[in-house]
């Protein structure tokens, strides 16, 4: 598996393509631009673009697709019937399914929007915009942050520490790194993420 890193400025946020360069197939996770730039990308690695992961349903995420689906046909798998009118596989609260050669599991987990969700392939887990390094998912009230870290330390930190993150926005991460660092997720005082901080530098 090789993993490519796409970034769209209207919104500064990441896309990502997955290749399986045993089968040649490929999955775009979130394609907020669809342009010149990533098509060769994807033409010069030959890759078939089948599937298309959206984490949840804010343009910035998803502005590319029609234009990704006038030169592809791939499935669109989304916790939306619909997204900029094209019909997806709709995902519902947690599940795995195959898709372009990998095995694929999805985690719902609603806070930053009420349809988010995020994908597990192999040992990367694409968060969306749930978490960024070091930040909770941004929330619209206290149930909602509330909601999210139930989901997230449910989910996500019942998963390896070497699991490794890519986020909707901003650089990647580990689980093990936002159990040491990210204050928000974790909860507890200062001098607690001061302990865990002088833990991992011990290490």
């Amino acid at each position: 598996m090789k993993v490519y890193f796409h970034y769209s400025v209207d919104g500064f946020s990441n896309g990502y393509l997955v290749g399986n360069e045993r089968t040649g197939q490929a999955i775009i996770i979130d394609p907020g631009v669809m342009n010149d730039q990533l098509l060769r990308h994807i033409e010069k690695n030959r890759f078939r673009v089948e599937a298309v992961f959206v984490t949840h349903n804010h343009e910035s995420h998803h502005r590319g697709l029609k234009t990704l689906l006038r030169v592809y046909a791939p499935k669109v798998y989304a916790a939306d019937a619909e997204l900029n009118g094209q019909k997806t596989v709709i995902l519902q609260g947690d599940g795995s399914f195959a898709a372009s050669g990998f095995a694929v599991r999805y985690y719902a987990v609603p806070g930053h929007s009420p349809d988010s969700l995020m994908y597990q392939v192999e040992n990367i887990i694409f968060t969306g915009d749930a978490l960024s390094a070091g930040r909770l998912g941004v929330t619209n009230n206290m149930y909602g942050k509330r909601n999210l870290l139930i989901h997230l330390k449910n989910k996500l930190l019942s998963q390896d520490d070497a699991t490794i993150l890519m986020h909707g926005h901003g650089p990647p991460s580990t689980v093990g790194s936002e159990r040491l660092f990210n204050f928000e997720l974790m909860g507890g005082s200062s001098d607690d993420q001061d302990s865990r901080r002088e833990a991992f530098r011990m290490m």
